[in-house]
């Protein structure tokens, strides 16, 4: 599938650091996490059972290495029985709900990771409200890997812990979202081979189709190039007509307003994270002129990009606010 594509999305609509807990319970305990708009939240069950909560559903219950990936910041509830009473929790770094004799019965990972809304990517519209990847029939080996990594990481921390933990969250998130995209497609495909109708739909059909996934690629690879429709469908391997109608059924937009939605994506985040003058920004992104990258980005975002800058480290929180917690 397209892993570049994907790992692109997700380093550019994640601001800040993620931050994370281990959380070790005796029981009885329950602990409610309150919603956090503009947030992704993982949650792995470490060590021991317990169940998700959820407001809308039935409860569900998870064992030891389930991964659950909550990729729009709504509130959930974990306990050890579902009959449980919920204490709430809204702090940032919570602490156990209930500590006693015995040992832990529950010992689970909380990460969350603050989003950019003006950079979101469009494939987090398409994942549902909680995707939980079973430990053994819904996790492929690489996930499992990266959880029992940060199991051990966080058990028994060393020299570097930080920086540590901080990239295995990133490879955790992004084979949370890779195994569920992987699940869609391969429900998305279960027709008639060969045709339209045996390809996943939306981005799981888009990351997992030949043709768009290698013009996804190139853009992503090569933004300030100057491509063309043709261009585009050529590095797909397809003729110009049905790759565009392929591309904009699968990615939900033409290729070219695909192209300039993700240039001024890099744009904004470049503003954002460095000091480089405007014309290097609009050269990056493949405007040879200040005045027409002004404009496309103003279009965008509703505001010039000076201001965009400024207004953005002006909101920036302070250095020691984004570490993990």
């Amino acid at each position: 599938m397209g892993v570049d594509v994907l790992s692109d999305a997700v380093a550019v609509m994640r601001t800040g650091r993620p931050v994370s807990a281990r959380l070790a319970w005796r029981a009885p305990w329950g602990q409610r996490f309150a919603t956090v708009p503009g947030a992704a939240g993982v949650q792995v069950v470490l060590r021991g059972s317990c169940w998700l909560v959820p407001d809308d559903r039935a409860p569900i219950a998870l064992s030891a290495g389930d991964v659950l990936l909550m990729a729009h910041g709504q509130g959930y509830a974990l306990a050890d029985s579902p009959a449980t009473p919920l204490r709430p929790c809204t702090a940032g770094s919570p602490e156990p709900a209930r500590s006693g004799p015995g040992a832990e019965a529950g010992v689970v990972l909380c990460g969350a990771y603050e989003l950019e809304p003006n950079r979101a990517h469009p494939l987090l519209d398409e994942l549902p409200e909680l995707v939980h990847l079973r430990a053994h029939t819904g996790q492929s080996p690489q996930l499992r890997a990266v959880v029992e990594l940060l199991g051990a990481e966080l058990e028994r921390p060393g020299a570097g812990a930080g920086v540590g933990v901080t990239a295995l969250l990133d490879l955790l998130f992004l084979h949370a979202l890779r195994g569920w995209f992987d699940g869609a497609a391969a429900l998305g495909g279960d027709r008639t081979a060969g045709t339209d109708e045996g390809r996943a739909h939306g981005w799981a059909g888009a990351l997992r189709d030949p043709a768009v996934a290698a013009a996804l690629a190139a853009i992503h690879r090569d933004p300030g190039r100057a491509w063309t429709v043709a261009d585009l469908a050529a590095v797909g391997g397809l003729s110009r007509a049905p790759f565009a109608r392929r591309f904009a059924a699968l990615a939900g937009r033409a290729p070219l307003a695909y192209l300039t939605w993700w240039r001024m994506t890099i744009a904004a985040r470049m503003l954002r994270d460095c000091d480089a003058p405007l014309r290097v920004v609009a050269q990056r992104v493949g405007y040879t002129s200040e005045f027409a990258f002004a404009a496309a980005f103003k279009r965008r975002f509703g505001t010039a990009p000076g201001r965009y800058r400024r207004d953005r480290a002006a909101a920036m929180p302070a250095p020691e606010t984004l570490g993990p917690r």
